[in-house]
């Protein structure tokens, strides 16, 4: 049987983990143009599940189909390359999120990293994107309580830095937000050395 991965080509996603208590850990959202499921078809493991966020169409990737369009592009295994490599540096943010961060700056440099992915595939700007999330999986993503993401949202709408209301993210100072959160995307930068 041919393995597949697929891409998410509308809508949102997330990827999590189930603790033997039944909490729910969210390791990432996947936004329009993600893969899905591709380290588990090339690695023969699945050690997270994905859920839809949101109704969601995706476009099937047979492996073999992908390994023939690396031998045949080597800029597409390239950018693949990239693409994990940016993976990698946001699981490092993610992680000091978790570790380090306040709840605050946690919250808010979620939600710029975020934005900062939308406005990759033209779904951002520093002004703001739509966003499907309820606090009850910015929650499961933040390793907070949805109570205590609803009064640190309070916090940054009362400080004039960021309104989450009504399915959209509104920055009101971004730059402020991004010194708050000590947010530097350049870990998600797209014209790296090996694709220029």
């Amino acid at each position: 049987m041919d393995q597949a991965a697929y891409i998410l080509a509308s809508g949102w996603a997330c990827s999590y983990k189930l603790v033997e208590d039944g909490q729910r850990q969210i390791v990432d959202f996947q936004i329009p143009g993600d893969f899905l499921g591709l380290r588990s078809v090339l690695l023969n493991v699945s050690d997270h599940s994905i859920e839809p966020v949101t109704d969601i169409e995706v476009t099937e990737i047979h492996v073999a189909d992908l390994l023939a369009a690396f031998a045949q592009t080597p800029r597409l295994a390239t950018a693949m390359l990239w693409a994990a490599s940016r993976d990698e540096a946001m699981v490092v943010e993610h992680l000091v999120n978790i570790g380090r961060r306040d709840a605050a700056a946690r919250l808010a440099h979620f939600l710029l990293e975020l934005g900062a992915r939308l406005a990759l595939v033209g779904l951002g700007s520093k002004e703001g994107y739509a966003c499907p999330l309820t606090q009850y999986l910015l929650a499961d993503a933040l390793g907070l309580s949805a109570v205590h993401v609803n009064r640190v949202l309070r916090q940054l709408r009362e400080r004039g830095l960021v309104t989450f209301r009504d399915g959209f993210v509104a920055f009101g100072d971004y730059d402020q937000l991004a010194n708050f959160a000590q947010f530097e995307p350049s870990y998600m930068d797209q014209t790296g050395p090996l694709l220029s």
